[in-house]
């Protein structure tokens, strides 16, 4: 479940809510009872396990394609490959 964050139009304070997708969003302070609004936030996120950062970035190596000099050998997104073409 996402957790989102509140502010309260009366005394200010700032506080996080776990409600699930299909909830109404709070309406009520849960310290004054005022109005609150919804806040938007920044997300967090993590990647874990192996994946394309660990495989490809990480260890500072390029693939085997990259600066090969033949343009697109491989590396169809990569701004280098663009650049050589």
């Amino acid at each position: 479940m996402p957790i989102y964050e509140y502010q309260c139009d009366a005394c200010g304070l700032v506080f996080e809510a776990r409600q699930k997708f299909s909830d109404k969003p709070l309406s009520e302070c849960k310290e004054c009872g005022g109005s609150v609004q919804k806040l938007i936030s920044q997300s967090a996120f993590a990647l874990k396990g192996g994946g394309w950062y660990q495989q490809g970035y990480s260890s500072g190596k390029k693939p085997a394609a990259c600066g090969s000099g033949t343009p697109g050998a491989g590396c169809g997104g990569c701004p280098k490959a663009a650049s050589n073409a």
